[in-house]
């Protein structure tokens, strides 16, 4: 691709025109002129969604990317626009998710004179990126966007930011050096292999293990390890098991899904069968405290293999008997012909995920069918399951909404269907990234579930989702509390309950008022027909449940069931 002379802001709209970039998520800016007025000017394929704040442009690059497989991007003024950035930056990056976050700065010769919005932005993104620079050369402007493309997409990826200082982006640059590699379009990107030997080694210890268990993080769904995975469970009859993060590695209707393990989505079922294993293999997971309840499943005496792409991550928190450094879905095909050459004998896998589902679900469905109110979540997610199909996309909050998605809505397909902000687990996230999924994959369905603490974080981005005529459905389960602070005040500070309650929010009528179409619910008779009514409508639909607070439901978090 070659141009002519032009000026920096042109040249940033023209190398993300290079490497194939559509869409971008933002808000206006002082500092941001002279980049609107290029984007205004220049011909270009690339669609800029104006959001109402910075932090929700992040969460929308976030979940684009997760269910695209690249980069999302979002950008930003200087000053307050790079501080409500950071929120979304962190998430992605924490989550092997590449965004490219660019926030526009004051002019280089500004500096120290104590201009508006002036601050040190490389200092503020330095440990919360994966890399991060500031354009104060106008000549380095195309091989700087390159690093950043290159440095998220590739390793473990991550999320990168660019400040673009104002008088760059009024600078000379030479059209010359507008070029992309395209390799880094996509993610991951540059992938590693395995060792071959290292296989050999782990194939042979999970070929004469006794009871194995594979262990997912959300590195095989990244990696797009699906078909791997399913080879080499099935080879060796081993039941998977999951994070919350790497939901859809496995159809959790398949044979050998043992379903979410760790303290958020767990059953004791599901626990016990990875604490009976006598050999556990991580896959693109970190073992932390969550997926292993503070590393006590599974438990020490099980020989521990661990694939992962950052060699930071392997031996971390578990002594490896054999550690790969490797992409999860090259390192899980090399495996899975390696095992396939061999005879292993059968381990019993599928019964053990049988019985722990039966086990799991028998509870379920009994709270699911209760006619109590407030309404029970359980009624809700088994409703949900009854109106979406397989492809549909589910973005949840945490607080109600993540645990009670990871334990017992079963996602039929593998792939990225379910997405939620693991990593820091900050509220008001669903909407956003919906809406970026939404962005992504629009010719699926995409519902976001939140609580009533999330919906007051980020409602105002509801304006966005009418401007842009989004057909999400919203869903919010609402009980007048941060419902999840209050179960641990119930369960371990003896319910002394302190600053958690606050007052109810009619959120259909703010909903309403923004134009999305909404229904109240409050019998649980009603949940069903207002979920098939509101995803069956062609616009963006809330639906408000009263619903059963945390501490006195029975969530799927194994530290208030203990």
């Amino acid at each position: 691709m070659q141009h002519n002379a032009m000026t920096g802001a042109e040249a940033m709209v023209r190398m993300l025109q290079a490497y194939g970039v559509k869409h971008i998520f933002g808000l206006c800016g002082d500092t941001t002129l002279p980049l609107y007025d290029a984007f205004a000017r220049l011909d270009h394929d690339i669609e800029h969604l104006l959001t109402r704040d910075e932090r929700h442009a992040a969460y929308m690059a976030d979940g684009y990317a997760r269910v695209t497989g690249r980069p999302g991007i979002c950008e930003g003024p200087s000053g307050g626009g790079a501080t409500y950035i950071l929120p979304g930056v962190v998430e992605a990056s924490e989550s092997s998710i590449p965004i490219l976050a660019i926030t526009t700065d004051v002019a280089t010769t500004s500096r120290g004179k104590y201009p508006l919005t002036e601050l040190d932005q490389v200092a503020l993104f330095r440990p919360l990126t994966k890399w991060n620079a500031s354009l104060d050369q106008p000549d380095r402007l195309p091989a700087m966007v390159r690093t950043a493309f290159r440095a998220m997409t590739t390793g473990r990826p991550g999320a990168v930011h660019l400040a673009l200082p104002f008088d760059t982006q009024k600078a000379p640059v030479d059209g010359d050096e507008i070029w992309a590699d395209a390799a880094h379009q996509t993610f991951p990107a540059a992938r590693a292999a395995p060792d071959p030997a290292a296989i050999e080694d782990m194939a042979g210890r999970l070929a004469g293990a006794r009871s194995a268990v594979i262990l997912c993080g959300g590195g095989p769904v990244i990696a797009g390890a699906f078909d791997a995975l399913e080879r080499v469970a099935s080879a060796i009859e081993a039941p998977v098991a999951t994070t919350v993060s790497g939901q859809g590695a496995i159809a959790e209707t398949h044979p050998l899904s043992l379903g979410v393990v760790g303290s958020n989505g767990a059953s004791p079922h599901t626990r016990a069968v990875v604490d009976q294993a006598d050999v556990v293999l991580f896959v693109g997971c970190r073992a932390g405290s969550v997926t292993t309840e503070r590393w006590r499943s599974p438990p020490r005496t099980a020989t521990i293999l661990h694939i992962d792409s950052d060699p930071m991550v392997v031996g971390a928190n578990y002594e490896p008997t054999v550690g790969i450094v490797a992409d999860a879905r090259l390192a899980l095909e090399a495996l899975a012909d390696a095992l396939e050459a061999r005879t292993p004998g059968a381990q019993g896998g599928a019964a053990k995920a049988a019985a722990a589902w039966a086990a799991k679900t028998a509870e379920f469905e009994a709270l699911a069918a209760s006619t109590e109110t407030p309404i029970k979540p359980e009624r809700v997610i088994k409703e949900l399951m009854g109106v979406l199909d397989d492809d549909a996309i589910i973005v949840a909050d945490p607080g109600t909404p993540c645990p009670y998605v990871s334990a017992h809505y079963r996602f039929g397909k593998p792939g990225r269907h379910f997405i939620t902000n693991r990593a820091h687990g900050a509220l008001g996230y669903a909407l956003a990234a919906a809406m970026g999924a939404h962005v992504g994959r629009p010719d699926v369905k995409t519902v976001a579930l939140m609580g009533d603490g999330s919906f007051n974080f980020a409602c105002g981005e509801f304006e966005t989702v009418m401007r842009a005529k989004m057909p999400i459905t919203f869903v919010v389960f609402s009980n007048a509390v941060f419902g999840w602070i209050k179960a641990g005040q119930d369960s371990g500070f003896g319910k002394r309950y302190y600053n958690v309650d606050f007052g109810r929010t009619d959120h259909a009528a703010v909903a309403a008022a923004f134009g999305l179409k909404t229904w109240t619910v409050a019998d649980p008779d009603d949940v069903g027909r207002a979920l098939k009514a509101a995803v069956a409508h062609d616009g963006p639909t809330l639906v408000d449940i009263v619903s059963q607070p945390l501490h006195e439901a029975a969530a799927p978090v194994s530290e208030w069931i203990a």
